[in-house]
């Protein structure tokens, strides 16, 4: 390393403890690694990717391992993450999902490209694209039997409330009519086998449904999603007249907590533990005999700790196990326990960990009243 290569590194080093460097600019990883010279934000490996791809403003090096000149580092010092968040990001609307190094390859790319290549959220007031009221447009949904991917037309409506799917762009009549207000959308690109694949689950008569979409375009699929929200927090600011956005935020489309596969047993516990695929939203653990299934086989509400809900590792006394797998769970309910054995010991911990935290959790009027339906309903 030259002497200039070295000065460089340690004042890079500096520039990196000033508060908001220490954290990527767009995904907030920990520790970013590199720098983007054009824009003068520090960021992951894996947004440096995505960031060279943007025409005009995609120069990055390697802190560690490019060679940088003088006046780039000190590029890096004048500006830094804070400074271009307030600046790039000074009015991202509420309703807009900001991506964290958990989410997929398409969720950040597209929050990195509408930042900084789009540059939407720079003035306030801005008219966005998401936040039109209706949106239009053909979508790939997976036949719900034969499975496969069949271009639809799908019809967003906030003055109805609504998302309407239609099985041929004529159609008079829909095919589905969906309440925004029970919409979950969440992005599954391993679970679809395609990188912008996302799911959409919602309540039909009080049962669950889901449909999988993805469209060729990143961009298309991911202004669905965030117009979807857009239409969802219109809908309850008018539902929820008193709450500030802050509040109503977390009612917006969620990612499940987890997803996995258990082996359950029946209601008797003498029949055999099969293998099912398990989706926990919230205080509502769903499971499937295949993840792509559009109805869900059952469902377990997750209640408070204080009305007879409890959870913990193994299995009852008698249990006759059967199953393949070893490392057990029983969920108590006030009507009855459930038994699941999971493949590991990791895995079994973190399910318990998930329904230990909602259940030590105070419940909500609308969970009250969600958990009423449901013991109504079995």
């Amino acid at each position: 390393m030259t002497a200039g290569n070295e000065r460089a590194a340690r004042a890079l080093k500096e520039i990196l403890q000033k508060p908001g460097n220490r954290a990527c600019a767009d995904c907030g990883a920990p520790d970013p690694e590199w720098g983007s010279c054009s824009l003068g934000v520090f960021i992951c490996l894996g947004c440096s990717g995505i960031h060279r791809n943007l025409p005009d403003l995609g120069k990055v090096k390697s802190l560690s391992l490019s060679r940088w000149e003088d006046s780039e580092v000190q590029f890096m010092a004048q500006n830094g993450n804070e400074a271009m968040k307030a600046k790039y990001e000074a009015a991202v609307p509420v309703y807009y999902y900001k991506p964290t190094h958990k989410d997929c390859q398409v969720l950040r790319e597209q929050w990195i490209k509408a930042k900084y290549e789009r540059e939407e959220f720079m003035e306030p007031g801005k008219k966005l694209t998401y936040e039109e009221g209706t949106r239009d447009g053909m979508l790939m949904k997976r036949g719900r039997d034969n499975g496969q991917f069949l271009s639809r037309r799908f019809v967003l409506n906030e003055r109805e409330g609504t998302l309407k799917y239609y099985t041929k762009y004529d159609a008079k009549e829909p095919k589905a009519v969906i309440k925004v207000d029970t919409i979950n959308a969440s992005f599954q690109p391993e679970k679809i086998g395609n990188p912008n694949g996302l799911q959409i689950t919602y309540l039909k008569d009080y049962n669950t449904r889901n449909i999988f979409l993805y469209h060729e375009s990143g961009k298309e699929i991911v202004d669905w999603f965030n117009s979807i929200r857009a239409v969802q927090l219109h809908y309850l600011e008018v539902a929820f007249p008193g709450a500030s956005s802050v509040e109503l935020k977390p009612k917006l489309t969620r990612n499940f907590l987890k997803e996995g596969y258990m082996e359950k047993t029946g209601p008797r516990q003498t029949e055999g533990f099969k293998k099912r695929w398990f989706t926990l939203d919230h205080r509502r653990l769903m499971y499937y005999k295949d993840p792509l299934d559009a109805f869900a086989k059952g469902e377990v509400f997750l209640g408070h700790r204080d009305h007879g809900y409890s959870t913990n590792a193994g299995l009852p006394l008698h249990t006759h196990c059967n199953g393949a797998w070893q490392y057990g769970i029983t969920i108590v309910t006030p009507d009855r326990s459930f038994l699941f054995t999971c493949e590991s010991e990791s895995e079994q911990q973190e399910w318990l960990t998930h329904f230990n935290s909602i259940i030590s959790t105070v419940m909500t009027p609308q969970e009250y009243s969600m958990e009423a339906l449901f013991r109504h309903k079995h």
